[in-house]
C-alpha cells in the first residue's frame, strides 16, 4: 500500500536542541508540534509548582503527583533574607524529592541577583535555575556556568530580545546547550495570543536555522493564570461554573495552548490540571 504521508522534512534546516536533565528529554523537536507525519517524537515536560513561603512546604512537596518535575517558587519580599534558612530548606527538599527540580527566583531583580547564585551553589544537584533577564544575566550566569546548571532567560514577549540576551548570556560563558527560553507570556484572557504567537515565532526561526533561537521553551503557565480573576475568585456568577473546576479550566486551557504553540516544558500550580493535560497529549 502507498504511504500517503507528506514528508515536510526538507523545510527543517535545524531542530530545537535537546537537553539530557536527569534523564528527562527537554526539546529535540524537529518540527511544530503533534506534527508526527515529520516523525516529531517530541513531548513536553510537567512541572508543578510549590510556594517557599507556604507553612506546609515539606508536606507538599512530598506528596504524590503526576509531576515531571518539582519547582519551588522563592517568594520571598525582603533582601536581607537568611541564607542559613534557604540552604536547611534546600538540603531537606533533596533528601524527600525524587524528581528533578527547579528553583526560582522571587522575580525581583535585587533580591534575584543575590538569590540565584545562592541557590545555584547550594543545591548539590543538576537543576534548572530561574530566571535571568536583561537586568540579572551578569550577576546570575557565572554561578549557574560554575555549578553546572540549566539556566531560564526571561524576556517579554520579544524575538529581537530574546535572541539577544541569548547571545549575550553565551558570551558571557554559558553553553547554549544549557538555556531555556522563557519568552514571558500572560495567562488566558490576559494576553495569551501574544505569549502564543512568540512561541511560534522563536520555533519557526529556530527551524529556519538560527542556532541563537534553537533552545527549548519553558512557559510559567500556573503563575500566569492564578492572575486572572476569574481564576482566583469564586464571587463569579453562577452561569461561570463552580469555582475550584473552573480555576483548573483556566489553567488547563492555557496551558495546551502553549504546549500546541510548542512550549518544552509547562510549570503548573494545580496538580489536576497536570493528570488532564498528560491524558490529552
Amino acid at each position: 500500500m502507498q504511504d500517503n504521508k507528506l514528508d515536510l522534512s526538507f523545510c527543517i534546516k535545524e531542530k530545537i536542541r535537546e537537553i539530557n536533565f536527569h534523564n528527562l528529554k527537554i526539546g529535540g523537536d524537529k518540527s511544530f508540534s503533534f506534527m508526527t507525519e515529520n516523525n516529531n517524537t517530541a513531548h513536553p515536560l510537567f512541572a508543578l509548582e510549590f510556594l517557599y513561603s507556604s507553612n506546609n512546604i515539606i508536606e507538599e512537596i512530598s506528596s504524590p503527583n503526576k509531576a515531571d518535575i518539582i519547582s519551588v517558587k522563592f517568594d520571598i519580599q525582603d533582601e536581607n533574607f537568611d541564607e542559613n534558612e534557604i540552604k536547611e530548606f534546600l538540603t531537606k527538599v533533596e533528601k524527600i524529592v525524587n524528581k528533578p527540580l527547579i528553583l526560582r527566583g522571587a522575580n525581583n531583580n535585587d533580591i534575584d541577583k543575590k538569590l540565584l547564585p545562592l541557590l545555584a551553589q547550594s543545591i548539590n544537584q543538576e537543576c534548572i535555575i530561574a530566571f535571568a533577564d536583561e537586568n540579572t544575566f551578569e550577576n546570575i550566569v557565572p554561578s549557574v556556568v560554575k555549578n553546572n546548571h540549566i539556566l531560564v532567560l526571561r524576556s517579554p514577549i520579544d524575538i529581537n530580545l530574546a535572541k539577544e540576551l541569548n547571545i549575550l548570556s553565551i558570551d558571557k560563558g554559558i553553553s547554549p546547550d544549557r538555556i531555556l527560553i522563557d519568552p514571558d507570556m500572560g495567562g488566558l484572557g490576559y494576553g495569551l495570543d501574544y505569549g502564543y504567537s512568540i512561541i511560534e515565532k522563536i520555533r519557526q526561526a529556530a527551524f529556519d536555522g538560527d542556532t541563537m533561537l534553537n533552545m527549548p521553551v519553558i512557559a510559567f503557565i500556573g503563575e500566569e493564570s492564578y492572575r486572572a480573576k476569574e481564576a482566583k475568585s469564586d464571587t463569579f456568577a453562577q452561569n461561570w461554573g463552580q469555582f475550584s473546576e473552573r480555576s483548573v479550566m483556566w489553567e488547563i486551557s492555557a496551558a495546551s495552548a502553549m504546549i500546541s504553540a510548542g512550549a518544552n516544558i509547562v510549570v503548573l500550580w494545580n496538580p489536576k490540571s497536570i493528570e488532564v493535560l498528560k491524558g490529552i497529549v
